[in-house]
C-alpha cells in the first residue's frame, strides 16, 4: 500500500507477536516505522532486522511515554503494548493485578494518544491510530475480568477519541483479534479443557496468526480506510457472532 509509503507510525507493544508483525509489515510498505517498548535489547534487535527506529519508554510513565512520543513526527499509532494479567473470577481476582492490566492496557494507550495527538493535529495532515483491543473486550470469557475490562476500556477510548478528533481528520479505530497460539497464550489457551471447546464455538475453528492481526492494522491505517472510523473490528474467526 503505497499511502504510507514516507509516513511516521509509532508501534508499541513492537517486540510481542502482533507488534513485531505489525511493524515488518509497514517497513515493507515505506512506512517510517517507530518501534516502541521497554526492552531495549529487543528493540534493537527487531530494528536491526527491519530497519525501524527503535524508541524506549514504559507504558505506566506518563513522563516518560511524553518524551520519547511527543517529537515525533507521526501520522499513524498502533498501540500494540499490553498486559495480559492473570486467569482468576471476579471473586478471587487480585486487584493489585487488575490495576497493572489497566494501567497498561487502558491508561497507556490513552496516554500514547494524549501525548501524540498535539503534534498529529498541529500538522494538519490528518493521521490514523489503531488501537490493538481483543474479543475478550466484547463478548465475557471465563477467568477474563481484569483483561477484558481493560480491553473494553480501550474499544471506549477508541469511540471517544474518534469522535473528538475526527475534526481533525484523524481516523481511530480498534481491532479485536482472538487468541494467537504464543508460547505466553499456550499455558491457557492450550489446555486440553480450554482451547478445543472454544475453538468448537468458532466459526473458522482455529488460531489466528499474527500475520492476520496486522494485515488489518495496516489496512486501517491507510487510506483505503479513509471513511472508517470509531469501529472496533473483531479479528476472532466469527468468535463473537454467535
Amino acid at each position: 500500500m503505497a499511502d504510507l509509503a514516507g509516513r511516521g507510525v509509532l508501534v508499541t507493544g513492537a517486540t510481542g507477536g502482533i507488534g513485531a508483525a505489525t511493524v515488518r509489515r509497514l517497513v515493507g510498505q515505506g512506512a517510517t516505522v517507530y518501534a516502541g517498548g521497554r526492552n531495549v535489547e529487543q528493540l534493537n534487535q527487531l530494528c536491526g532486522e527491519t530497519g525501524a527506529e527503535p524508541v524506549a519508554f514504559d507504558l505506566t510513565s506518563d513522563d516518560e511515554i511524553r518524551g520519547a512520543v511527543s517529537g515525533l513526527e507521526l501520522w499513524g499509532v498502533v498501540n500494540c503494548g499490553g498486559f495480559g494479567g492473570e486467569i482468576a473470577t471476579p471473586q478471587d481476582t487480585d486487584i493489585a493485578i487488575f490495576d497493572k492490566v489497566i494501567s497498561i492496557n487502558a491508561r497507556g494507550s490513552l496516554l500514547v494518544i494524549k501525548h501524540v495527538a498535539p503534534g498529529m493535529i498541529a500538522r494538519g495532515v490528518g493521521g490514523s491510530i489503531v488501537n490493538v483491543s481483543s474479543q475478550a473486550g466484547l463478548v465475557a470469557l471465563p477467568g477474563h475480568i481484569s483483561y477484558g475490562s481493560s480491553k473494553a476500556a480501550l474499544d471506549n477510548i477508541t469511540r471517544v477519541a474518534a469522535l473528538e478528533l475526527g475534526k481533525h481528520n484523524i481516523r481511530v479505530n480498534s481491532v479485536n483479534p482472538t487468541v494467537v497460539m504464543t508460547d505466553m497464550s499456550a499455558s491457557y489457551w492450550g489446555r486440553p479443557d480450554v482451547g478445543p471447546p472454544f475453538l468448537e464455538q468458532m466459526p473458522l475453528g482455529r488460531w489466528a496468526t499474527e500475520d492476520e492481526i496486522a494485515a488489518p492494522i495496516c489496512f486501517l491505517l491507510g487510506d483505503d480506510a479513509s471513511m472508517i472510523t470509531g469501529v472496533s473490528l473483531p479479528i476472532d474467526g466469527g468468535y463473537t457472532c454467535r
